[in-house]
């Protein structure tokens, strides 16, 4: 009675001792505190914000309005190699998970052998067995094994977040290019034109020289718009091609013609408003820190793993399984029973602090992802400020800018007038028509600005799956 008391004892002893470094062993996260303000910047360049504030972010269907441009990212979705490779860096992090998952459990294997001898004496002896058991297998008392497991799933889990990633910057990525293909075409037609025009006014100056009313210097004035837009010609020619090679790469196929841009249509809105969350804790969801904080995850996992080999190593053989003289008599009579039970406890005593070392080392990288996690908070933050900033201030600049060419319009056509009635020379009416088509080609360029700025914060805040 009393042995059975000291047994019991000991036994509750050993249960409390290993539960304790169970939990000892294992590394509790703590998720890192986001290191940015909880609401965005305010000031003059986010006055006009509170109409796009909304709680609820738009899917890449939503905020694509046109047509062309929703047939086109979905085509690359479905084509372009980079979203193929993070699918595949998906499947081999499933793949991984899955392994070391299983290593958790004790995996069963059959086995048969049979022998046959002869002895210098002409007798002939047989020696069948078949057996059913498990080799090797490391009881997990000190979580080693369910922890390596952890941190496979965590990068399984950030190689999912690393897709997102990389779908929605596809998607971000395309709508630019194709948006940048519209405006260059609209530049390259506005050169075209520009062309034209001065191509008239180069012909009404040679008209007025033949009678000499005009001097040569003013040809040569007028021949620098001319040549400029000539050369602007072949420039934004080179610029639509190269556009094209960048969205087919960017698509994975050819795109066909009818699914290219035309122009960039002033009247046409391409993207509906992009709503922003009131506060900055939806960065949180945004797939890159999702992605970060799973990496984290992985690297707290470990300590896990590298506190665990400071513990016993304890793995167990075992088999069962019959054994006969016979083949023929292996799995019905004639047989005798067998069994095996070889377990191994493998301590740790010294090892010039090699599990010290690794235990540093997993305490380090755990510091690292938190930095990384934090750093990716931060530049979240930051992009979406500068998103906000420009959306805050470009429609006021668009005007401005849309007033400018409309004066600067009159200015050529009053100053060009002018010319022709002999009032003012020709160098007014060539200071305006180059302030109009600097001015014609910035309104082109700031429109698209426009628009990529909305592109740039569905990026910087999508969270769609």
């Amino acid at each position: 009675m009393k042995t059975n008391k000291i047994v019991h004892i000991s036994l509750s002893l050993s249960f409390a001792v290993l539960f304790n470094a169970c939990s000892m062993i294992d590394s509790q996260y703590q998720q890192p505190t986001a290191p940015v303000p909880k609401a965005w910047p305010k000031g003059e360049a986010y006055k006009s914000l509170l109409e796009i504030q909304n709680s609820e972010p738009l899917s890449w269907e939503e905020m694509i309005l046109d047509e062309k441009l929703k047939k086109v990212i979905k085509i690359a979705l479905t084509q372009n190699r980079s979203l193929k490779e993070e699918i595949a860096n998906i499947e081999s992090a499933r793949a991984t998970y899955r392994v070391q998952h299983a290593a958790e459990f004790p995996a069963i294997n059959a086995e048969a052998s049979g022998s046959k001898a002869k002895t210098n004496t002409g007798n002939i002896s047989e020696s069948y067995q078949a057996t059913l058991g498990l080799s090797s297998f490391e009881l997990d008392l000190f979580g080693k094994a369910r922890n390596l497991s952890k941190a496979d799933f965590e990068s399984f889990l950030s190689a999912k977040e690393a897709q997102r990633v990389t779908r929605i910057t596809i998607i971000a990525e395309v709508a630019n290019a194709w948006l940048t293909m519209a405006s260059d075409k609209s530049l390259l037609e506005f050169a075209k034109k520009t062309a034209q025009s001065s191509k008239k006014s180069l012909e009404l100056v040679e008209a007025r020289i033949k009678h000499g009313v005009d001097s040569k210097a003013t040809l040569y004035d007028a021949q620098t718009v001319y040549y400029k837009a000539l050369a602007d010609i072949e420039a934004y020619k080179t610029q639509v091609a190269q556009d094209l090679n960048a969205l087919n790469l960017l698509v994975g196929e050819t795109l066909s013609e009818d699914l290219l841009p035309e122009s960039l249509d002033e009247n046409r809105e391409y993207l509906a408003n992009i709503p922003v969350n009131l506060t900055s804790n939806i960065l949180l969801n945004r797939p890159d820190i999702l992605e970060a904080e799973h990496s984290l995850k992985a690297a707290n996992a470990n300590i896990s793993v590298a506190r665990a080999a400071y513990f016993p190593t304890i793995s167990i053989t075992s088999a069962i399984g019959v054994a006969s003289n016979a083949l023929k008599d292996l799995f019905t009579g004639g047989t005798s029973h067998i069994w095996s039970f070889a377990p191994n406890v493998t301590l740790p005593i010294f090892d010039w602090n090699s599990r010290g070392a690794s235990l540093d080392y997993a305490k380090a990288q755990r510091d690292l992802y938190v930095a990384k996690y934090e750093l990716a908070i931060q530049t979240a933050f930051s992009e979406v400020s500068d998103a906000l900033a420009r959306e805050g201030t470009i429609d006021e600049q668009l005007k401005a800018e849309e007033n400018l060419v409309l004066a600067a319009k009159n200015s050529f056509f009053l100053s060009e007038k002018r010319y022709k009635l002999g009032i003012d020379t020709y160098l007014d009416a060539l200071t305006s028509q180059r302030t109009l088509y600097s001015a014609q080609q910035s309104l082109i360029s700031l429109r698209l600005t426009k628009i990529n700025n909305r592109v740039t914060l569905y990026r910087v805040l999508a969270v769609e799956d």
